[in-house]
């Protein structure tokens, strides 16, 4: 529907406007023409960047299901179940039709149109070896899993093998959308009515049978129409600086919001010559592509990043942070879980002197402060229009997200206790200027140590590190990244025994250790994916898991912090840290005694660049010169 009201727009704006005006133009603002009751009227840009993903031309469906060979992939919440039903429905109504489970026929994983995985590859070999003649995969009903359950279906559509993917009512514009942004028109969907993981085993089974059945049927038979290609294609790419839209202020707001280029707060109306002004600031041509950025596979140019920008309200001299921030899009393993049902919210932080020049706010109340929430507003935008990232389409948190948020790690205090800044610890120099962006899936608690003492402030940093599992209860990854902020008292204080980051690193290491029965007890009722107490009692679970060497399962003293609720010496424990993936800070109010934990995703560091003419730009804005802010070890 946004698809198809913004192609209106656009051609009854245009047309509108399709005269020549002897436009004036003062701070972005055009004096053509005035509306009737005299308000100005702004020309903006298109703050989208152009999908760059060609269409394929999909093969014809099924004739009949009779004599095929049909792979049954799925592998998320309760596929096993509901799979299983379908195969019972196939051997009845189609007994000569040969079912390949996922077992005999594996997965693609997510789909990359940019260099399929080897995962991927072997898929689509095995789906060649086996002659199968038609992909049903599923259950969609998380925002991680729909991106890889619909990559079987979109790989099979890639070598012209009709496909089918199953999803919860929530999920299926996410399955349309990830199949249009990895370049096939339409992906044919069997809506499952309501959460899989909420029914009864007796409810899978008869909504299996009487409501996905006929669907998939009607799925693998039925030709894709013309009008169905229509429904979600997208449009054509222009020039990145066309204007595309003519209006007065408020008009503007209605637009942006209509196409969903906005959070849902006003805008500053990205026109051209505003534009112009941001680009001044950066080293780069407003053409220069940056990538080609996933969810939605849109080319992204520096021009289309001043115009988030503009949009965002961000100073014109924050530009080259803005650009570093969609630089670290082209980390996969850091963007990979932002579209996750679990609601993993993004935020950036800045190393070197150009965060103390620009002030880029580091103590207290620091993610509160205007410049620091503007950034954090252009994140928000870059999101949605940079990275094709659409709450309740394909960005899927359950309850929603965080507003992003930017800060500053405070160097000088690192450099007083001896501690190096966090952009040195990777390798780059003191004066080097870093943004990092990281994901987070909460706050945190914001805890006070009552003890100077070390390592005892080492312990209970372990005990909040082994309480801040990704997903809640810590049903998912037994390893998982975190950020920690740490005030200079009590870095001050843990300095005394720990001479680097690393080496409390390695300590929270030994010590961050969760009772294997919290483990087995979290993944087993509270599994994202499917029911595992009909596939094993919680003893044989916790008996799986010991096995498992991603767990790192060990017999080691109780954790501190249990020693006087566990009456045994020794139990088993899994490991909560891996090495290099929680990155200290010191940040925050100098004047409390505090730390805290994030628990999210992994993080992407680049380097900020600026222009040559960095200081004669910025030094007329009131800004000193950016040496003046150079830091020294000694």
């Amino acid at each position: 529907m946004r698809k198809i009201l913004f192609f209106i727009l656009i051609q009854l704006n245009l047309f509108i406007f399709a005269q020549s005006y002897d436009e004036t133009c003062v701070d972005g603002v055009c004096s053509i023409p005035a509306s009737e009751d005299g308000e100005t009227i702004y020309s903006i840009v298109s703050p989208v960047g152009y999908h760059d993903v060609p269409m394929i031309k999909q093969a014809k469906r099924l004739d009949s299901l009779d004599n095929k060979n049909i792979a049954l992939v799925g592998g998320s919440f309760n596929a096993f179940t509901t799979f299983s039903e379908l195969k019972n429905c196939f051997e009845k109504f189609y007994p000569t039709t040969k079912i390949y489970l996922l077992d005999e026929v594996g997965a693609a994983g997510p789909y990359s149109v940019y260099g399929q995985s080897k995962k991927t590859k072997d898929f689509q070999k095995k789906l060649k070896e086996l002659k199968i003649d038609a992909v049903i995969s599923g259950n969609c009903g998380c925002g991680l899993c729909t991106t890889k359950e619909t990559g079987s279906s979109i790989a099979a559509e890639y070598i012209g093998i009709p496909s089918v993917t199953i999803g919860a009512p929530t999920f299926i514009s996410q399955i349309h959308s990830t199949g249009v942004n990895r370049g096939v028109p339409v992906l044919r969907t069997a809506e499952y009515p309501g959460a899989f993981s909420a029914d009864s085993y007796e409810e899978l089974i008869k909504n299996s049978r009487e409501i996905l059945w006929p669907q998939i049927i009607d799925a693998l038979t039925k030709e894709i129409t013309l009008e169905e290609i229509d429904l979600y294609k997208l449009s054509k790419k222009r020039p990145f600086d066309e204007t595309i839209y003519y209006g007065t202020f408020d008009e503007i707001q209605e637009y942006c919001l209509l196409n969903g280029w906005t959070d849902g707060l006003p805008v500053v109306p990205p026109t051209n010559e505003k534009i112009q002004e941001y680009l001044i600031f950066t080293p780069f041509k407003p053409s220069d592509i940056l990538g080609v950025f996933p969810l939605a596979y849109r080319e992204c140019s520096v021009y289309t990043v001043a115009a988030n920008a503009v949009m965002a309200g961000v100073p014109k001299e924050f530009m080259p942070l803005c650009i570093a921030f969609v630089q670290c899009l082209k980390n996969g393993e850091w963007r990979r879980p932002l579209a996750s049902t679990h609601g993993w919210s993004p935020y950036a932080w800045i190393n070197g002197p150009v965060a103390r020049q620009l002030g880029i706010d580091c103590g207290q109340g620091m993610i509160s402060e205007k410049n620091n929430k503007a950034l954090g507003r252009f994140i928000d935008l870059c999101m949605l229009n940079i990275g094709g990232y659409y709450t309740k389409e394909n960005r899927m948190g359950t309850s929603g997200y965080l507003t992003p948020w930017t800060f500053s790690e405070d160097e000088e205090a690192c450099l007083r206790i001896g501690w190096k800044p966090f952009h040195v610890t990777k390798g780059y120099d003191l004066n080097s200027n870093t943004l990092t962006a990281s994901s987070a899936l909460a706050w945190g608690n914001n805890v006070t140590p009552a003890t100077n003492n070390p390592k005892q402030i080492m312990n209970l940093i372990a005990f909040d590190i082994t309480e801040k599992q990704q997903n809640g209860l810590g049903n998912t990854n037994p390893q998982v990244f975190r950020t920690l902020f740490i005030t200079e008292n009590v870095a001050k204080d843990l300095a005394t025994e720990y001479k680097t980051k690393s080496q409390l690193e390695d300590d929270l290491i030994k010590t961050a250790l969760r009772p294997l029965d919290l483990r087995a007890y979290a993944h087993y009722w509270a599994n994202t994916g499917s029911q595992q107490f009909r596939k094993r009692t919680l003893k044989e679970h916790k008996f799986m898991l010991s096995k498992d060497k991603k767990e790192k399962v060990k017999k080691t003293a109780v954790p501190e912090w249990y020693k006087d609720l566990i009456k045994e010496d020794e139990i088993l424990t899994i490991s909560t840290m891996n090495k290099g993936e929680t990155p200290i800070l010191i940040t925050g109010d100098t004047n409390r005694n505090k730390f805290q934990v994030i628990p999210g995703g992994g993080y992407s560091t680049v380097e900020i660049k600026l222009p040559s003419n960095w200081n004669e730009l910025v030094m007329p804005l009131g800004y000193r010169s950016i040496e003046e802010f150079y830091l020294h070890e000694d």
